[in-house]
């Protein structure tokens, strides 16, 4: 991964905590991360556990940001929230994944167009 990637990557994930707290989430934490990989954003909104995983792109050209949470990086997703339950005491929450879709050029922030995917996948407890 490039320095550049990277840096929109990081970027992307602060932009999209300041875009989740405007629309009333409460973040509990960044960048939880286990073994079986790493969640973005964790954070409640109405009493929900949501875990929030943000995906850049730069175009559509390689399909929209949305496209890159195949059923494969669900899967895994869902094992780190459940660890993130586990280790918390929140087995009886209910939770949700949202998605925050970021496109635009990774030099100019301004050009970034933020959309988020409330309930973009869920599990059942």
């Amino acid at each position: 991964m490039t320095f550049k990637r990277l840096s929109f990557g990081q970027d992307g994930e602060k932009r999209a905590v300041k875009f989740l707290k405007k629309n009333k989430y409460r973040i509990l934490e960044t960048n939880f991360t286990t073994k079986a990989g790493e969640i973005d954003i964790v954070a409640e909104q109405g009493g929900v556990l949501v875990f929030v995983e943000v995906k850049s792109r730069a175009d559509n050209e390689h399909g929209h940001p949305l496209d890159a949470v195949t059923s494969a990086k669900q899967r895994k997703l869902i094992q780190v929230a459940e660890r993130f339950r586990i280790s918390n005491g929140l087995l009886g929450r209910d939770c949700r994944f949202d998605v925050v879709a970021i496109t635009g050029a990774p030099e100019d922030p301004k050009s970034w167009k933020l959309e988020l995917f409330q309930d973009a996948f869920r599990f059942h407890v």
